[in-house]
Formats: C-alpha cells, structure tokens, sequence
C-alpha cells in the first residue's frame, strides 16, 4: 500500500480549494463575452457620475441625460437590444464599481495610464484637458493670468472635484497652491461663487458652461501647452473580449462619424446653459 504524507494531503486539499474559487469565477471570455452576458440579463448598466455636458442628473426626476447617458442607452437599446439602467456613483468609486462588476459600462471616463492598470477603455468620443476658470473680480488673483506659476502661490485655492481625472492633473501641475478637493460639480462651483476658492480646476467643456452661463463675472484660464490633454471613453471591464469591444468601438465610430456625438454634446451644453438662467 501507498502511504501518502499528510503534507501532501493538505497540499492537494489546497489546490482542491484554488481550484474551486477560480472555477466560480469565470471571466467574460469564459462565460460567452460581455455583451452576451447582459443580453442574457436582458439590461445594461451604466455606472454614472455626474459630469455636465457628459453625464447630467435632474435633482428632481432622477433621469440622466447628457452626451455620455445618451451614447450609452442608445448603445443598450438599439445594439443590444436590451433594457438600460443607470447605477448612480461617484468619481472616487466609478472604476472599482466597475472591476467588481456593479455596472457594465462607465460613463466619461479619461483614458489614463493609471485606470488602464485596472479597466479598459473604448475608442476615444471626444477629447478633454483642464482648464481654469476664476472671478475675474477677484483682486487677489493677477489682472492678466498666462501660466500656472501665476496661480501656483501659497494664498490661491483651486476648487476640484475629488478622485477626478482633473484632480490628479492639478495635484501634479500645482506644488504651492491650496487644493480643495470637493464631492462633485455643485460644491466645486458653489466654492467658486461664495470666494471660498479662488479658481476651479474642471475640464474643458465642464468649465466652458461655466463661463458661458456667467460671462459677466467668470473668465477662463488655459494653460499652454494643455493640461493633461486625454480622450474621454466608455470605461469596460479589464477582461472583457477583443470582439465586444470592437462592438462597442464600431459603434461609437459610427455616432461620430454621422455627427451624432457632436450633436449630443452641443444639444447637452444648451440643456445645461437653459437651466442655469
């Protein structure tokens, strides 16, 4: 008879049980592919933080809106041929909601080298960097602003919003400066209103909305050459197959060369413009 060790026998115990945990954790490519598993779900959640124009909330309704809400129910609806559901989140939590599998897509994410450690991305939809926008009544602030050392002083606070691709920009473009990192889009502007900061650090388009709304009083400062110029994208899982991807990416290329991303976003600007009259 055979005598087998009990060393060996916990050893085979072991890889008995790392044998069953990868088993129950199949991955896309294992399970048929992304989009195969929520048609089977029949609904495609879209984990949304929001972001004007991209990812817009009305307080009142709940319903999203916005370039990037619209891309992603259109992309449920008329692709997929399946139910969509936006699954609220923040900028701190957009991406580790979506490696544990919360929702399917997020919304308007930068494409960076530090997310792509851990999630993947689709084709760019648009293009973003950040920009400043400050009270151009402000007396504390330089009359003529033409480079970041001019905002980069111990006595200047720049409003941003937390965990934000804009947050990282300016945590390493800015070494004296006051940062103030707030939860989302309200607080940021709200602390530029009050004076409570001096400047807000947000994208491009975000802070064009800003200053279109109230030209009377807010001015835009553009750093040259742009701040972390980046493309704007779905966000999707880390494993998710070459094929659903290229779904994805087919389809987006589509919406952009029919100009139907062009128009989306101009129709989200003058929706947020609107309300804020």
């Amino acid at each position: 008879m055979i005598r087998i060790s009990k060393s060996v026998c916990r050893a085979a115990v072991c890889f008995s049980m790392f044998g069953a945990l990868f088993a129950s954790a199949p991955s896309h490519a294992e399970d048929g592919g992304a989009w195969q598993s929520v048609k089977k779900a029949g609904v495609l959640r879209c984990g949304a933080a929001v972001a004007p124009p991209y990812v817009i909330k009305d307080p009142k309704t709940g319903e999203y809106s916005g370039a990037f809400s619209e891309l992603c129910r259109n992309f449920g609806q008329n692709v997929l041929k399946v139910k969509v559901v936006f699954v609220d989140t923040t900028w701190d939590n957009i991406v580790a909601g979506l490696q544990s599998d919360k929702w399917d897509l997020a919304l308007a994410l930068n494409d960076t080298p530090e997310r792509r450690k851990a999630i993947s991305f689709s084709t760019a939809v648009t293009d973003y960097n950040v920009t400043f926008t400050y009270n151009k009544k402000n007396s504390k602030l330089p009359k003529s602003i033409s480079s970041i050392s001019d905002i980069d002083k111990p006595n200047f606070s720049v409003a941003v919003m937390s965990g934000t691709a804009q947050d990282k920009a300016i945590s390493g473009a800015l070494k004296q400066a006051n940062i103030m990192r707030l939860p989302g889009n309200d607080e940021t502007r709200l602390a530029l209103m009050s004076k409570r900061a001096d400047l807000l650090a947000d994208d491009n388009s975000t802070n064009m909305l800003l200053a279109e709304a109230h030209h009377d009083w807010v001015s835009t400062f553009q750093p040259m050459p742009h701040l972390a110029q980046q493309s704007i994208c779905l966000g999707i899982q880390k494993d998710t197959p070459a094929t659903d991807v290229k779904v994805l990416d087919d389809y987006i290329k589509q919406q952009i060369k029919s100009g139907e991303v062009d128009r989306m976003i101009k129709t989200s600007v003058q929706a947020v413009l609107a309300q804020s009259k």
